[in-house]
């Protein structure tokens, strides 16, 4: 019968407790990849917004309106998304900072208590809800070949 391979296998002597634990920090760590995902996608709809502004003040003043254009122009294209910041620099200030320091100290926490070994508690998981010798329920991609 298969199982995980090595690098998914829990070390000896690490308890039940610590295994939920680093799962629940990796599930942590995921939602502030989501939420990463989410800030990048702020960044480039707001670089979008802010290019396609510049096109609707152009054709306002191709339209006759240049007193209206010039002032959109003025108040809102370029103009900081909060005070002091485009996008760019939200981007690379949470980069830099929570999330480098999220991703050390997920990493840390698993070299100090699992010899660095990822989704040990999904690994898990998946070794109680397959059905161990049916097809698609393969424990890892070696045993589709076997």
């Amino acid at each position: 019968m298969s199982g995980p391979d090595a690098a998914h296998q829990r070390p000896e002597g690490v308890d039940d407790a610590t295994v939920e634990a680093l799962g629940k920090l990796s599930e942590a760590l995921e939602a502030a990849e989501v939420a990463r995902g989410h800030l990048y996608t702020f960044h480039r709809l707001s670089g979008t917004t802010d290019l396609t502004l510049g096109d609707a003040v152009q054709q306002l003043r191709d339209a006759g309106h240049a007193e209206l254009a010039d002032r959109i122009d003025r108040e809102l294209v370029g103009r900081n998304v909060i005070p002091g910041h485009w996008t760019f620099q939200i981007v690379e200030a949470y980069d830099d900072g929570y999330y480098a320091t999220f991703k050390e100290l997920e990493r840390a926490a698993r070299e100090e208590l699992v010899g660095g070994r990822r989704h040990l508690y999904e690994a898990e998981m998946k070794e109680d809800r397959r059905t161990h010798g049916a097809p698609g329920h393969e424990a890892k991609p070696d045993d589709l070949r076997t």
